[in-house]
């Protein structure tokens, strides 16, 4: 499923929910399907954002303990960290300070 963040400042940011809520959680927002992110709340919730480290999350195999029987992809999936994914939402938050607009999900 997909989370959009609208602002009247700028155009709508459609993000994976999974990952629109784990950067909800760092700005705070944990649980809100439905939330507004106020002007007098961004300052903040950039801090947090920008804060966010750039390890790249990659899964872990349960009881993993001899090499994989799989052939190696040509094209490997590349694991890309919350901090990158926070990118768009961090300019749509500056974005919305700027004209003093907030952002809105779920509605």
């Amino acid at each position: 499923m997909a989370l959009t963040f609208k602002s009247q400042a700028t155009g709508n940011l459609i993000m994976v929910q999974a990952h629109a809520l784990a950067l909800l959680k760092v700005i705070g927002k944990a649980d809100q399907v439905k939330g507004v992110l106020e002007p007098a709340d961004m300052p903040a919730a950039l801090l947090a954002l920008r804060e966010l480290s750039d390890e790249p999350i990659a899964p872990v195999a349960e009881n993993e303990t001899e090499p994989s029987a799989t052939p190696e992809l040509s094209f490997p999936d590349e694991f890309v960290s919350l901090r990158k994914r926070a990118w768009p939402l961090i300019k749509m938050i500056e974005e919305a300070q700027g004209a003093d607009k907030p952002i809105v999900w779920g509605v």
